[in-house]
């Protein structure tokens, strides 16, 4: 179902929570920071993505952002965490899905759509880029879009639903796999 190659640059799709911040976890179920004053950034991701970007990786984190439609979290509460990461971690973009399932949207994740949109914009070779998630539905996106992909496991309690090319148990682990070239699947 993935599109292959764009173009010529290579790209790591990061998902936020969980990934490039820690999530909230509560009952084995992770969830957004509520504000900037709850945001933390996990270990070595401001590290990991320098060493991402200095390999000639195009960095774009990609984000399903439902609490902002089910009125749990502000609009403007997402941007300015976005801001706040990208600017701490000079990422190219954060792109995010403000939908909730029943809005049945392409951009949704486990859907590719923002992956697929940031590529053709970017003009970015899906096959020699990276999905990096901690759920199945970063994985799976990742995978319909034709990338490589690679499972953060946080232990939560929902079940894997898709098979990551690579599955690790933190950020530096992720870098790692992805600067090694080499597969080397969990």
């Amino acid at each position: 179902m993935g599109v292959g190659t764009i173009g010529k640059r290579r790209a790591v799709f990061l998902d936020r929570d969980g990934v490039l911040n820690l999530s909230v976890v509560r009952e084995g179920k992770p969830y957004p920071p509520a504000n900037l004053s709850e945001l933390k950034v996990a270990p070595g991701v401001e590290q990991g993505c320098k060493a991402l970007r200095e390999a000639g990786y195009v960095l774009i984190g990609i984000t399903n952002q439902p609490d902002v439609p089910r009125g749990i979290t502000e609009k403007k509460v997402v941007e300015e965490i976005n801001q706040y990461l990208l600017a701490l971690l000079s990422m190219d973009s954060i792109r995010v899905c403000y939908h909730d399932n029943a809005d049945a949207c392409e951009c949704r994740k486990p859907k590719p759509g923002l992956i697929l949109q940031a590529a053709q914009e970017e003009e970015i070779d899906l096959e020699a880029s990276f999905m990096v998630g901690d759920r199945w539905k970063d994985v799976e996106a990742g995978r319909r879009a034709g990338c490589r992909t690679i499972l953060i496991d946080n232990h939560y309690s929902e079940p894997n639903k898709s098979k990551p090319t690579y599955i690790v148990t933190s950020f530096q682990e992720a870098v790692t796999a992805i600067l090694s070239g080499k597969e080397n699947k969990g």
